[in-house]
């Protein structure tokens, strides 16, 4: 199957800095002593050795091993940890983690409405913001934390309590933003697509998002016999298509009208026309024939290049 390039959102005369309010996350606070300790057994990365100058990427999993939440975690202090992830899995989420609390010292809420989060591009991110994804760096009382890449324009999650001044730096369309969340191939979990994949079916292991030498978390046996038996059969790709496209849609080939090959997990409509999608598929729809969004005669989808390398070895 061929793979197709999307003019770049300069070549398309978009604006390539500046900030937007995301309203669609919001943010748990985990307090008190144990803090990293509870969640380094109940998370797919390792908070246990968290530094203030560093932020996770993690996933929450069931039992058998599929993501129920995904997190951008980070502390303010050495007994305060935020995560933050999507507004639409934030309440069922803060309920069960709360479940397994039983004589941790920690607390856990719901401080959406504390902190204000805005996402960065191009020369509004802070240049003392380190390099690497999943840096953080403190900007008085906020934090900022270096997001992957997106059409080659530099990203940050900017996090400050809410009654903090805005960061400064022109106004970006909120549409914009999520397209550049599609096009850096890192998905953020929505309800449509709750208890669907296992981490790996998003790429996580290679963007940070699981630690295979950490101890026990929730299905921490299931992501760990995937990635060493060999026997995942699903990937995240990148796609654009000319239709609408929406998480949870199914995503088929040509060779069967009958079984979905795919589904899209994350979806945002193109700023030069049409529609991009991250789409966790089988991996061998990659090859040969067709995609198509929603049925197998439905809109065509062309495969785009990975922004970034798969994991080869752990």
């Amino acid at each position: 199957m061929s793979t197709s390039t999307i003019p770049h959102s300069a070549a398309a005369g978009l604006a390539t800095s500046g900030i937007t309010r995301l309203a669609n996350l919001g943010v748990i606070r985990v307090e008190g002593e144990d803090a990293a300790t509870f969640l380094q057994g109940q998370l797919t990365q390792d908070f246990a050795l968290l530094k203030l100058s560093e932020a996770r990427l993690a996933a929450f999993c069931s039992a058998k091993g599929r993501m129920q939440a995904s997190f951008v975690g980070f502390k303010r202090s050495e007994t305060e940890i935020l995560l933050v992830c999507g507004r639409d899995l934030l309440a069922p989420t803060l309920k069960r983690l709360t479940m397994f609390v039983l004589r941790a010292k920690v607390r856990l809420s719901d401080a959406s409405e504390a902190y204000a989060l805005y996402g960065m591009v191009g020369s509004a991110v802070p240049p003392a913001l380190p390099d690497a994804p999943w840096s953080q760096w403190r900007d008085g009382d906020a934090s900022v934390v270096r997001l992957y890449p997106a059409e080659g324009l530099a990203r940050a999650l900017w996090v400050a309590p809410a009654q903090n001044d805005a960061p400064q730096g022109e106004p970006l369309a909120e549409p914009l933003w999520q397209w550049l969340e599609v096009r850096s191939g890192v998905a953020t979990l929505s309800q449509p697509v709750f208890d669907a994949f296992v981490p790996q079916m998003l790429n996580y292991e290679s963007v940070g998002g699981v630690n295979f030498k950490k101890g026990c978390y929730p299905g921490q046996e299931v992501v760990a016999r995937s990635q060493f038996r060999g026997t995942l059969k699903r990937r995240a790709y990148v796609v654009h298509g000319d239709a609408p496209m929406a998480a949870g849609e199914e995503v088929f080939h040509s060779r069967d009208a009958e079984q979905p090959c795919g589904t899209v997990v994350q979806a945002a409509a193109h700023p030069a026309g049409g529609f991009d999608a991250i789409v966790s598929m089988q991996t061998n729809a990659t090859t040969d024939g067709s995609l198509h969004a929603g049925s197998a005669s439905g809109a065509a989808l062309q495969l785009l290049p990975l922004p970034y390398s798969l994991l080869e070895d752990i």
